[in-house]
């Protein structure tokens, strides 16, 4: 992968941290440079991201507190999604990664093809959020 896509890449996952950008400008900015998706691994502490020919390139995650939940609770998931997408002044991406693990999320699939989210847990149960429209 060429040095100014990951280049993108790695400002959108920094974005998300430092909340200088939210979801929908990084999906806006990730679509624009080619990607067609990427992957959160919680547990490899890592955000995989995809170009449509199969190039990827593997980012590091900044640390998180806690491990991943053996159960996962997609009601629990849901409600932080929720929090996500309302965006109040208190929320963070780090204590959101943070609290979806203690639900049990283990990662989440980003498609943009598809326009959703898969999160998953280490039980392979899942919860689909459909982008807005």
């Amino acid at each position: 992968m060429d040095a100014q896509k990951i280049a993108v890449a790695r400002k959108c996952l920094e974005a998300a941290y430092d909340r200088t950008m939210a979801f929908p400008d990084i999906v806006g900015t990730l679509i624009s440079a080619g990607f067609e998706g990427y992957a959160v691994d919680y547990r490899c502490h890592t955000t995989t991201y995809f170009l449509p020919d199969g190039d990827h390139v593997v980012l590091e995650n900044r640390p998180s507190e806690g491990q991943v939940a053996a159960a996962f609770d997609k009601d629990g998931v849901a409600a932080q999604v929720r929090w996500a997408q309302a965006n109040p002044p208190e929320y963070s991406y780090s204590a959101f990664c943070r609290n979806v693990k203690d639900f049990g999320c283990a990662g989440y699939i980003v498609s943009f093809l598809g326009r959703r989210v898969l999160y998953f847990g280490r039980t392979a149960d899942t919860h689909v959020e459909h982008f807005p429209q």
